[in-house]
């Protein structure tokens, strides 16, 4: 089955911090490079940070130095550690593969994503 929860966001204050956890079913995450995308109001989603299956993490410029991504292999799991959020950091923040991963329903292929967690800063 697949399956992404994410989880961890929450309202913090600028400057604060928030760990954001991400459990996938096996199917999507072995051996598959993993990321870390948001999706503020009225823009598009983007990647934020990327990590593979050995631990090569890259990030956008934007978060680059307050952003950390990791994984646990063993649990599924993959991390976001959020350091000095800014307001514009206020998004929804999904997890997936990386490219986005896909499923076929009668031939049609289409982009999975999880719930996602609500991320919001205050100024």
């Amino acid at each position: 089955q697949v399956q992404m929860v994410e989880s961890g966001g929450g309202l913090v204050q600028t400057g604060g911090s928030l760990r954001l956890s991400c459990a996938a079913s096996g199917s999507i995450f072995n051996n598959n490079a993993m990321a870390w995308y948001r999706q503020a109001p009225g823009k598009q989603r983007e990647l934020v940070a990327h990590i593979n299956s050995f631990g090569r993490a890259g990030y956008a410029d934007s978060v680059k130095g307050r952003f950390t991504i990791s994984r646990d292999n063993a649990k599924n799991t993959v991390y976001l550690q959020m350091n000095t959020l800014e307001p514009e950091d206020t998004a929804v923040y999904y997890c997936n593969t990386d490219p986005p991963y896909h499923t076929v329903v009668s031939g049609t292929a289409s982009e999975y994503w999880g719930q996602g967690t609500q991320v919001t800063v205050s100024s």
